[in-house]
């Protein structure tokens, strides 16, 4: 689904990802593990083409992404779920999971969105500034699934969640999973990842530099959440 080779990233003159290699089959849950700073969040924004200092090669289904403008990603089945939850403020609810195009023959309806997010459904009329933060966060990744993106990009979507809600969000990746679909996730929280993803990537200073499958993180839960700083 996802082939990434040899990107590298800057801002300005500081370089952020040095020769990132990575492949996400089509039906996998990969997460990105790092500490802050280790270049997770552009290694995304690259993937989206919301990067413009990049330079190597991102495909997606075998077709070359780098000079395709983040519109048409979106159109050709990536669904970006930010870390900052892009609502658009002054819309409701409902407003904000119908406005953006259905992309892809994934596309959960809003009776299926309203199913598994609740919260959602009783505030289907409020606008989006009067969402708590987890329901803001629930809404960031239920528009993604209405436009039925093939690939989900994921930017740490349990942060700041209660731990009902970060179940919540498990529950709907595997339900992605199931599905068929594919997700790329950055996630700190390594016991929530291993129930979820089935391999792992770690960065450090903007390299890849080590890929894990769960067995393995979880035999060495103590070393990589004090080496994340957890």
């Amino acid at each position: 689904m996802l082939r990434i080779d040899g990107l590298n990233a800057w801002y300005g003159e500081a370089q952020v990802l040095r020769d990132v290699a990575l492949e996400v089959a089509a039906g996998e849950v990969v997460t990105l593990c790092g500490r802050n700073g280790a270049g997770k969040t552009t290694l995304l924004r690259s993937v989206m083409g919301l990067h413009p200092q990049q330079r190597g090669t991102v495909e997606l289904r075998g077709k070359d992404l780098v000079r395709v403008p983040a519109y048409r990603r979106a159109r050709l089945g990536l669904g970006w779920v930010q870390d900052d939850r892009g609502s658009y403020a002054t819309l409701s609810v409902t407003e904000n999971l119908t406005l953006p195009p259905q992309t892809g023959p994934k596309s959960w309806s809003l009776e299926r969105i309203y199913e598994m997010f609740p919260n959602l459904y009783e505030r289907r009329a409020s606008p989006a500034t009067k969402l708590s933060g987890g329901e803001q966060q629930m809404l960031a990744l239920a528009r993604v699934l209405r436009m039925g993106a093939e690939l989900l990009l994921c930017d740490e979507p349990t942060e700041g969640l209660s731990p009902l809600l970060v179940q919540r969000v498990g529950e709907i990746l595997r339900m992605v999973k199931a599905d068929g679909g594919t997700v790329l996730l950055v996630e700190q929280n390594l016991h929530f990842a291993t129930t979820v993803a089935d391999r792992h990537y770690l960065l450090a200073e903007g390299r890849v530099v080590e890929s894990m499958n769960n067995t393995e993180v979880r035999s060495r839960e103590r070393e990589l959440l004090a080496y994340l700083g957890i």
